[in-house]
């Protein structure tokens, strides 16, 4: 059994991500190994957190991996471990649009048994955050709200306030933390700016934030409550098993699985401060399925690693360092020519302005016919998608759950032969399947569809060339 907190709060803003990565700092500086975890699709939060921890931050998406894997991969992060820190999302009751409670932080804290923690912005209220408390408390008694802490209190005067309104609620206060400036972490457009952006500045503002957290915080009590939760009866999630068939189910012949005394397929995925968007589960998966996994970096490495066979491209943040990857003429070539051999390129949101054309009029890889710029309109939410042509990624008719958030567009929206068809909130085809290459706007968690990586390393397996069907 492994304690575990949610850290929740009533809406966003309130500062989760604060007192969450401060919590998981000040526990592993008192040499506790700290599980971080993050409730949605977010990329940005566990950047912080592992630096806070140590170990890799991890996501716990019910919309892109299915309610019944949030507690295999719980367990699976946080193997080993004395305590788990669970960041949540939005308001605890808030999920994928109209789809009740799938995916909120409520429903990850039933699905783990773990006592919540509330964080409430108590800048503009004193009273009130009773009834705020009590409603939060009481709406779903399923949901263990074990205590709250009180963030961006002003004065010892108004924590006296708020303590005695909190008094009759019947649910503890574990923690006032004052207005910091030092612990604030800067925002852009798509939200944090990324742990690799700010190197030393990063790891100044978690050290505040631990700090924060040690003087204000009754860390004992809180680890009391997270050793509270009850046993959660789950097997840990395992990236050697995620894709064989299940117990009973025939064997596909047409399942990719390397072949016996083939060589082991390297496959290159971009790093670095322009691209920093992954989940921890792909790396695990794609080695599983018997690759070896290089991260290079695009904004310095000039060459692919030696013997690349095959090309992952994740999000970040392209549209910051336009110039800068424009400059490194070397690696888009590089790119170019393993794209056009046909070789296997996975290439998500990021990685899709990457190989654009150009984006903001800036020169990119030009292995797509196709411009991005940015844009004044936020695309967000989760997508429900199906392949509506063959790739090294999936077959036609294949479905998958995913996520779109990005501030760019690019035009055509679709190639020739796309790569998803969407059906919500609009339906609409978008994204790039040509030769090897798969390029979407669309991120997918491929622990949810871990086929996904069997088949992309067995295509790497084959060689450029290969068929895209199975």
């Amino acid at each position: 059994m492994v304690a575990r907190l949610v850290i929740a709060a009533p809406s966003s803003g309130a500062g989760k991500t604060t007192v969450a990565t401060g919590l998981m700092a000040a526990f592993a500086g008192r040499g506790l190994a700290v599980s971080p975890h993050k409730v949605g699709p977010d990329y940005i939060d566990p950047g912080y957190h592992a630096l806070a921890t140590g170990r890799p931050g991890r996501n716990l998406d019910a919309y892109m991996c299915g309610t019944g894997l949030i507690a295999p991969l719980f367990a699976h992060g946080a193997r080993g471990c004395d305590l788990a820190v669970v960041e949540g999302v939005m308001g605890l009751y808030d999920g994928a649009a109209d789809q009740g409670e799938l995916a909120s932080t409520a429903q990850v804290a039933k699905l783990l048994k773990a006592p919540v923690v509330l964080v409430v912005d108590a800048s503009s209220q004193s009273r009130s955050v009773a009834a705020l408390v009590h409603g939060f408390a009481s709406w779903d008694p399923e949901v263990r709200i074990g205590g709250v802490i009180l963030n961006k209190v002003a004065t010892d005067r108004h924590e006296h306030l708020l303590r005695e309104a909190l008094g009759e609620s019947g649910v503890p206060v574990l923690g006032v933390l004052r207005r910091a400036p030092a612990v604030a972490t800067p925002s852009r457009h798509l939200g944090l700016v990324p742990v690799a952006e700010r190197q030393s500045a990063a790891v100044e503002a978690v050290a505040a934030q631990a700090e924060q957290v040690r003087a204000g915080c009754d860390l004992d009590a809180l680890l009391a409550l997270a050793r509270s939760a009850p046993e959660l009866h789950a097997e840990a999630w395992d990236p050697a098993l995620a894709g064989r068939p299940a117990a009973g189910e025939p064997v596909v012949p047409t399942t990719p699985v390397l072949r016996a005394g083939c060589p082991q397929p390297r496959i290159a995925v971009a790093g670095g401060a322009a691209f920093t968007f992954s989940y921890a589960e792909h790396a695990e998966l794609l080695t599983a399925a018997g690759a070896e996994v290089v991260t290079f970096d695009p904004l310095r490495d000039e060459a692919l690693p030696e013997g690349t066979s095959g090309l992952v491209i994740g999000g970040g943040f392209p549209e910051m360092y336009g110039a800068e990857l424009s400059a490194n003429e070397p690696l888009r070539k590089a790119v170019a020519e393993l794209a056009r051999s046909g070789a296997p390129v996975a290439a998500e949101c990021a990685g899709l302005l990457y190989l654009a054309r150009s984006l903001d009029g800036t020169p990119m890889c030009g292995v797509l016919d196709a411009d991005a710029r940015m844009s004044s309109r936020l695309t967000l939410g989760y997508r429900d998608a199906v392949a509506v042509s063959d790739s090294p990624l999936a077959a036609t008719g294949t479905r998958m759950r995913g996520h779109e958030f990005h501030r760019t567009v690019i035009e055509p929206g679709a190639g020739a032969a796309a790569a998803w068809g969407l059906r919500q909130p609009e339906r609409r085809v978008e994204g790039f399947v040509q030769r090897g290459v798969h390029a979407s706007y669309v991120h997918t968690h491929w622990a949810g569809a871990p086929e996904a990586a069997v088949r992309f390393v067995a295509h790497c397996e084959r060689g450029p060339g290969a068929e895209s069907g199975t």
